[in-house]
């Protein structure tokens, strides 16, 4: 369910499919690196200016689903302007900041976005851009990147399905947005 904060910036009105907190798991994989299953946290947030505060986590996961180790982390801040086009300004744990810009699709909840920069740390590994894929899909975000390194062609690297994570604070917000002529039996309501 897509619900619209009364405080969010009018300009963020197409990128409101992307905020709240999203969990899931997805594939990780990559020449030279251990190729693993993952588990990732991702947050978009606002505070009423007119952009997305957004942070993930991700660490591999063991053939059981156990946390074994961090993966990867990451933070930014996304912006759209009046023809849907997308920027982002993202930073990782591994030393690498980068702008990305693309856009969001017409008449869909999905966003292209392609590096544009990219500065790295003297301890970054090697990195030369990515590209990205966000949709929100039958109530999950799915994503998928893309990496390039000096030695790698650009090839796709991670993916994952979220879903929305549920706090009971929102339970109970819902309860309270229901109509008070609701039916006392479950079935009356389908009728």
């Amino acid at each position: 369910m897509i619900e619209i904060p009364s405080d969010l910036h009018k300009d963020l009105l197409p990128l409101v499919f992307l905020v709240g907190n999203w969990a899931g798991a997805g594939v990780y994989d990559f020449p030279g690196d251990e190729k693993c299953n993952f588990g990732q946290e991702v947050t978009f947030t606002h505070d009423g200016r007119d952009f997305l505060e957004y942070h993930s986590h991700s660490w591999v996961l063991d053939a059981d689903g156990n946390k074994v180790r961090p993966l990867e982390s990451e933070s930014g801040y996304w912006r759209i302007d009046a023809d849907r086009k997308v920027e982002v300004v993202m930073v990782r744990q591994d030393g690498v900041v980068e702008v990305w810009y693309g856009e969001l699709a017409a008449k869909k909840p999905q966003i292209d976005i392609v590096t544009d920069a990219v500065a790295r740390t003297a301890a970054s590994g090697p990195y030369s851009g990515g590209k990205r894929l966000y949709g929100y899909v039958n109530s999950d975000l799915m994503w998928v990147g893309e990496k390039q390194t000096p030695d790698v062609e650009l090839r796709p690297y991670m993916s994952a399905q979220l879903k929305k994570v549920v706090t009971p604070e929102d339970v109970e917000r819902w309860a309270k947005a229901l109509p008070d002529d609701m039916p006392d039996d479950g079935i009356a309501f389908f009728k």
